[in-house]
């Protein structure tokens, strides 16, 4: 902790902090940059959630826009407080998006429809009553990597059946950004000790954070082709002043 700063919200409650100093610039923010590298999150899911809108996408990828901007705000609320309670907000969230993206990877060859969502649906609301209950540490971590490694093998199956260049870059992206915020990630944890001597601190988790929010974009923005092409929407990846990709669709009329 910084000194002359006190904390608001009181010891440290949370079973994890990362490699920040705490209440270096205000005593209501606890880790100050692992706090604010979620905004650029909340801002892409927005602009998912927009398209997703205005394309008038399935309501899957309605609820998953959500979810991200959900859990981006339950992360700055957890480094903001480093409070248990926050970090449970945080931790929860997490596992119930990658649920979401278990069933949009692997529903739409799941032939008894009914019986995932409703699986998901209760496997999420038991870990949430486990988890306000019992105290996880690294077997948190095991079963969220766990959840992460069976949505990959989808992923690359979605990537070997597109063409579409763009589309595929967007897979690209996600790849790169992943392997970068999972980079970030380890160091943080695995060399805070020699990080704390340095004079500048590279802020390993907050770069984390700024990685998996274009992460969760890049997935989402390929997912949202792949299925638009399953329903045959034409789907086409598109640039924003030629630099930033979305999808645009073309429905039948019927639809």
């Amino acid at each position: 902790m910084a000194e002359g700063i006190s904390s608001f919200w009181g010891p440290v409650t949370s079973t994890t902090e990362w490699c920040e100093q705490n209440y270096v610039y205000s005593s209501y923010i606890a880790e100050f940059f692992n706090t604010f590298s979620n905004i650029p999150g909340i801002l892409l899911a927005l602009i998912g959630l927009v398209n997703a809108f205005r394309q008038r996408f399935e309501k899957r990828f309605t609820v998953l826009h959500i979810s991200n901007m959900i859990l981006a705000i339950g992360s700055m609320l957890f480094h903001a407080t480093l409070q248990r309670l926050q970090q449970q907000g945080d931790e929860t969230p997490m596992v119930w998006e990658m649920l979401l993206y278990i069933y949009i990877l692997y529903s739409p060859d799941w032939h008894y429809r009914s019986t995932m969502p409703t699986f998901l649906f209760l496997y999420g609301a038991a870990f949430a009553i486990v988890h306000s209950q019992v105290r996880f540490g690294i077997g948190f971590k095991l079963h969220y990597v766990l959840l992460c490694l069976l949505c990959i093998p989808r992923m690359y199956k979605y990537y070997m059946h597109t063409e579409d260049r763009s589309a595929k870059q967007l897979a690209k992206l996600y790849l790169v950004t992943l392997l970068l915020g999972s980079l970030c990630w380890l160091c943080d944890r695995l060399f805070c000790k020699d990080i704390s001597h340095w004079c500048f601190n590279p802020q390993g988790h907050a770069l984390w954070h700024l990685f998996m929010g274009f992460n969760s974009y890049f997935a989402n923005t390929f997912l949202m082709f792949c299925r638009a092409q399953q329903r045959g929407w034409d789907p086409k990846v598109v640039h924003f002043m030629e630099f930033f990709p979305y999808v645009k669709i073309q429905k039948p009329k019927a639809q």
